[in-house]
C-alpha cells in the first residue's frame, strides 16, 4: 500500500501541476495522501518532515536564488543583456543568424542572467534576426533553447545557475567540479545543437520555406499569464510575472560595460572556488551555533553568493543612471526569487516525505542495484525525477536528499571522486526536464508567438538528445579516467 501511495501522489502532483495548480498546495497535499496509504501521521509528516526539509532548501539556497533573480533583473533593465545580444548581432550578421542567437543566450546566461529573463530580452531581438535572414520562426526556439538552457545549465565548469549549486552540500564538491568533463559535455552539446539546427536551417532554405506569417506576442503578456507562470515558477529561479515590472533604460551600455559584470561573475566565482575558500580557516563552522557544519559543505555557495553580489555592484557602479527606476526594479527581482524559491522547496518537501516513507525501499533497492555502476544510477533517477516534476532543480534536490548519502558512501567505498557525481548529476538533471509540458518550453514558445506542433521537435533534439549524448560521454570517460 504504502508504493501504491507514492506512485497515485506522484501522478496526482504532476496531473494538477500541469492544468495550473499551485505546487504549493498540490505538494504537501500529495505528500500527506502518500503518508495516509502508508499507515503514518500525515500531519505529523507535513509539518515535521515536508516543512523541515523544505525550510532547509529554502535556508541553503534562497540566497542564491535571490541575487541570481536580482542580477538578471538588473542587467534586463539597465540595457546591458539586449546591448549583448546587438552586439552578437551586428558581429555575427544575419548569415550567421543562429550561432548569434545562441552565443548571445549562452553568454548572458553563463554570466549569472536568469533564464526568463534572457527569454524576453532575447526573444524578440532573435525574431527579428530570423526575419531579417528569412529563417523560419519555428526554428528560434530551439536556438534560444540551445544558448540557454543546455551547456551554460548544467555542464560548463563555474555555471552559477542553481542546478549546479545544488549539489555542492550534498558531495562537498564547488562550481567547478569535473571541469575537463564539464567542457567536453559543453562542446557536445553546443556542436550537436548546430549541427542539427544547421541541417534544418538549409532544409528549411532548400523547401522555400521562409519566416513565416506567425504573431508576435508581446512580452507583458505572456509574462501575465497565470498557466506560464505557474508552470515556470517550477521549472527555473524566476518568476515571469516581474519580468515587465520596472522600467528599461533607452539607452543601452557599450558592450564593454555590458559585458564586464558577467566576466566579474566568472572570475570572482573562480578565484573564490580555487583560491579564497580553500585556503579560508573556517573551523568555526564545526561549532554548534553554525549548525555544526564544514566549508566543504557550504564553500561552494559562498562563492557563487560572493560573486553574485560583486557583479551587482559592479554593474549599478557602471549603470546606475541607466536605472531610472532603480527601486521599482531592485523589488522585482527580489519578488521574482519567492515563488521559483518556494515552488522548489515544496517539491523537495514531497520528496523528503516519499523518501522515508516504507514503500521507497523498494525504489531505492531498485535505483542502487541498476547495472553499470553507481553513475549510471545516479543519472537515471536525476532524469527520472527531472522528467516527472518538470524541473531540473526539484527532481535534482528529490534525488539528492533521497539519494545523495547512498551515493556518497558508495564513491567512498569505490573511490570514485565526488566531483565526478556532481557533474553526471547535474547534466543528468538537465535532459528529461525538456519535455512539451515544461515550464521553460511552455515559455519559450509563447514568447515566440510558436507552437509545439512546429518548433517541439527541434527543442527536444537540441535540449534531450544533445544533453543524453554528453551524459553518456561523461560517465563513460568518468569511469575509464576518473574526475579531471
Amino acid at each position: 500500500m504504502s508504493l501504491l501511495g507514492i506512485l497515485l501522489a506522484l501522478a496526482l502532483l504532476i496531473w494538477l501541476t500541469y492544468r495550473g495548480w499551485s505546487t504549493l498546495l498540490l505538494a504537501p497535499g500529495a505528500a500527506m495522501l502518500a503518508a495516509v496509504f502508508a499507515g503514518e501521521p500525515p500531519l505529523a509528516h507535513w509539518t515535521q518532515t515536508f516543512m523541515y526539509n523544505a525550510a532547509g532548501f529554502v535556508a541553503q539556497f534562497f540566497p542564491l536564488f535571490l541575487l541570481g533573480a536580482l542580477f538578471g533583473k538588473l542587467m534586463a533593465d539597465s540595457g546591458s543583456v539586449s546591448a549583448i545580444a546587438t552586439l552578437m548581432t551586428r558581429t555575427l550578421g544575419t548569415r550567421r543568424a543562429m550561432l548569434a542567437v545562441v552565443l548571445a543566450g549562452a553568454l548572458v546566461t553563463y554570466g549569472g542572467v536568469s533564464l526568463f529573463v534572457a527569454f524576453f530580452v532575447i526573444a524578440p531581438m532573435a525574431l527579428e534576426l530570423f526575419r531579417t535572414a528569412d529563417i523560419p520562426r519555428r526554428l528560434a526556439p530551439a536556438a534560444i533553447m540551445l544558448g540557454t538552457s543546455t551547456f551554460t545549465m548544467s555542464a560548463l565548469p563555474g555555471t552559477p545557475a542553481i542546478q549546479n549549486a545544488i549539489p555542492m552540500p550534498f558531495f562537498g564538491t564547488t562550481p567547478f567540479a569535473a571541469p575537463g568533463l564539464g567542457a567536453i559535455a559543453s562542446a557536445i552539446m553546443l556542436g550537436f545543437g548546430l549541427w542539427w539546427l544547421g541541417r534544418a536551417e538549409a532544409a528549411a532554405r532548400a523547401a522555400g520555406e521562409g519566416f513565416g506569417d506567425g504573431a508576435d506576442v508581446p512580452v507583458e503578456e505572456v509574462a501575465e499569464r497565470e498557466l506560464v507562470r505557474e508552470r515556470a515558477s517550477v521549472a527555473r529561479e524566476f518568476d515571469p510575472a516581474e519580468a515587465p515590472r520596472g522600467q528599461r533604460s533607452n539607452d543601452s551600455p557599450s558592450p564593454g560595460a555590458a559585458l564586464l559584470p558577467l566576466a566579474v561573475v566568472v572570475c570572482v566565482n573562480l578565484l573564490m572556488s580555487l583560491v579564497v575558500l580553500p585556503r579560508w580557516n573556517a573551523g568555526y563552522l564545526a561549532e554548534e551555533r553554525w549548525g555544526s557544519t564544514s566549508l566543504a559543505a557550504v564553500g561552494g555557495v559562498w562563492a557563487v553568493l560572493v560573486a553574485l553580489a560583486a557583479a551587482i555592484l559592479c554593474l549599478l557602479v557602471l549603470n546606475h543612471r541607466r536605472l531610472p527606476a532603480l527601486r521599482e526594479t531592485m523589488d522585482a527581482g527580489a519578488n521574482a526569487a519567492v515563488l521559483p524559491a518556494l515552488s522548489v522547496a515544496s517539491l523537495v518537501g514531497f520528496g523528503s516525505v516519499v523518501a522515508v516513507l516504507p514503500g521507497f525501499a523498494v525504489v531505492r533497492e531498485w535505483v542502487l542495484s541498476i547495472e553499470g555502476g553507481p553513475l549510471v544510477s545516479l543519472a537515471l533517477a536525476t532524469n527520472v525525477l527531472a522528467a516527472l516534476t518538470g524541473s531540473a532543480s526539484g527532481g535534482l534536490t528529490i534525488a539528492l536528499q533521497a539519494l545523495g548519502g547512498n551515493f556518497m558512501d558508495i564513491a567512498t567505498a569505490s573511490g570514485i571522486d565526488p566531483a565526478l557525481l556532481h557533474r553526471v548529476a547535474v547534466i543528468g538533471a538537465g535532459t528529461l526536464d525538456v519535455l512539451p509540458h515544461n515550464g521553460a518550453v511552455v515559455t519559450l514558445l509563447a514568447v515566440c508567438g510558436a507552437g509545439h506542433r512546429g518548433s517541439y521537435r527541434d527543442i527536444a533534439v537540441v535540449g534531450i538528445i544533445g544533453p543524453v549524448l554528453a551524459l553518456v560521454a561523461v560517465i563513460c570517460l568518468g569511469n575509464l579516467f576518473g574526475a579531471f
